[in-house]
């Protein structure tokens, strides 16, 4: 059965208090709207809707960059959320299988949990997701008959009874393409918002006869973000959980709540992560590699072995062979360190490869931006590069060469060359104290005629 996916992201976000449409807000340094296009991509769907509303072209941009299959449709008048899904109606015309209604702003939602609510349409027409509530408060409540759905019920409409029961509305709905916008043509506004509600489906179909049932996940995977507050609840909520599969997994961290992790970070088992580390997205960490405190990585690969930090930032195109050394207050942007090379302190290697077994000294610059266009450093296998070498690129030094502390390096270097370019040194006794002797005597004038 083919399944369509149709994702809720028109609403402005009020208590944002922000002009980032909310489904943009980043948990784990990826979008909300993100967290929940990949759960859906678990479904294999042959096709997503994305319904937008404020902010639009914002939400266009971000699915585009996401999934470029993913189609937007506007819902320019916010009516509820019955509507926002039939403005997916023209876009579906001719899809025949089940569409999966999922929220952006609900990012939690697991693959298993799609997965169990799609296999569960083999004996029901309709199918809504429900969660037991630790604290129900004002959710809908799924009065359930057996293993039927008999209704969903608001809180302000709920009897006593009714209230008592833990079992609570998601929002999220499997249903038959077809039947779903036969139903929604039938569901009205009367009621004191004016708006058209998707949970009046239940009762419609019910109505025709159709067998509707519910199915149950943890409720941490219905976590909606509605303000600050919520998002910062639910970045802690990601951030230990994949905390803990990383231990699970063998991964060492040595002060976990201090370790930020990224929505897509890989890290390999008997990795030792220090503490105060961030990850961005599109890190992989290989196996046995030790990242020290207080360091960055972003958009980056570290092979196995290798050792980085503290203090250093891995920018995105950095690759990292294994056994590599990036030590203390070093930066690497799109650039390939070869296997057992070191680059220790200091240093700034940007647009460069560095050949296997070389070691850059400290305070290296690859001086790579001249104002408009970037340029590549190459640096050969078992080099040395004297502490306070400048490589203005593009240039490139061959295996085995070398080059003294201070040097400038503007021309290529032949392999096993020694590259020296510095001002020769012009020594003056006795000048030291004489000019510092000239300086104490100026200031004591300056300090004098200020009085």
């Amino acid at each position: 059965m083919s399944t369509a996916l149709v994702v809720l992201a028109a609403g402005k976000g009020t208590r944002m208090n922000s002009d980032l449409p909310k489904v943009l807000h980043p948990i784990a340094q990826a979008s909300m709207l993100e967290h929940a296009l990949v759960a859906g991509r678990a479904l294999d769907p042959e096709r997503i809707i994305v319904v937008a509303g404020h902010g639009a072209e914002a939400v266009r941009a971000a699915v585009a960059e996401i999934d470029e299959s993913a189609e937007v449709v506007l819902q320019t008048e916010q009516l509820g959320t019955a509507h926002a899904v039939d403005r997916a109606r023209d876009a579906l015309k001719d899809f025949s299988g089940d569409v999966v209604v999922l929220y952006g702003d609900t990012p939690f939602v697991s693959a298993d949990t799609l997965e169990r609510m799609v296999a569960a349409r083999a004996s029901a027409d309709l199918v809504v997701l429900g969660f037991h509530a630790a604290d129900p408060a004002r959710y809908g409540r799924l009065v359930m008959q057996g293993d039927s759905l008999e209704r969903i019920v608001e809180f302000k409409d709920a009897s006593e009874d009714e209230r008592a029961i833990g079992f609570c509305n998601s929002g999220l709905m499997a249903c038959d393409a077809s039947l779903m916008f036969d139903l929604l043509a039938k569901i009205g506004n009367e009621n004191a918002s004016g708006e058209y509600y998707l949970t009046d489906l239940v009762e419609l179909a019910r109505a025709e006869g159709r067998a509707v049932t519910a199915v149950a996940c943890d409720e941490s995977e219905t976590l909606g973000v509605n303000s600050r507050l919520d998002l910062a609840v639910a970045d802690t909520v990601f951030q230990t959980k994949a905390r803990q599969e990383l231990m699970e997994l063998g991964v060492t961290l040595m002060a976990p709540e201090t370790v930020y992790l990224a929505f897509d970070t890989v890290i390999g088992r008997d990795t030792v992560i220090e503490p105060n580390v961030v990850f961005g997205p599109g890190v992989t960490v290989e196996s046995g590699a030790v990242i020290r405190a207080f360091s960055h990585l972003e958009g980056c690969h570290v092979s196995r072995g290798s050792k980085v930090g503290p203090y250093a930032r891995l920018r995105p195109g950095a690759e990292l062979a294994e056994d590599t050394h990036i030590g203390n207050f070093v930066e690497i942007k799109n650039a390939e360190i070869a296997e057992g090379a070191k680059v220790n302190h200091l240093s700034y290697i940007g647009d460069a490869s560095i050949g296997a077994g070389s070691n850059i000294g400290a305070g290296t610059i690859t001086c790579n931006y001249d104002g408009v266009m970037k340029h590549r450093t190459t640096i050969g296998a078992r080099s040395f590069i004297g502490s306070n070498t400048l490589l203005v690129a593009p240039v490139t030094l061959g295996d085995e060469t070398m080059t003294g502390s201070g040097t400038v390096v503007t021309k290529d270097v032949e392999a096993g060359a020694l590259a020296i370019a510095r001002p020769r040194q012009d020594t003056k006794p006795g000048y030291a104290r004489k000019l510092m002797d000239m300086l104490r005597a100026k200031k004591a004038r300056l300090t004098k005629g200020s009085e």
